[in-house]
């Protein structure tokens, strides 16, 4: 533990920082299994519904700094990636 008073309370909005990103990373995993799950299983239309929540959950996460901005783009692109060569 830290000496410093300022320093000991940026301990704790640390941790709880980590942990609301921790959680916001989780969120964005799982929604993204999910849609890998559905197209792996062909169901096309699961999938694209999967998709739109995928967008807008990976979006919110680019928004508060949990990620990047292009890992953003970067991961929407090969979610959608995946939906479209299941089509072919």
């Amino acid at each position: 533990m830290p000496n410093i008073k300022s320093s000991e309370r940026s301990v704790i909005t640390d941790a709880k920082r980590r942990a609301e990103n921790f959680a916001v990373k989780s969120t964005v995993k799982t929604v993204s299994r999910k849609l890998v799950e559905s197209v792996s299983a062909g169901k096309a239309d699961e999938a694209k519904a999967l998709l739109t929540k995928a967008s807008s959950t990976i979006d919110k996460a680019a928004a508060k700094g949990v990620i990047h901005k292009n890992a953003a783009a970067r991961k929407k692109s090969r979610l959608a990636r995946k939906i479209n060569a299941q089509a072919k």
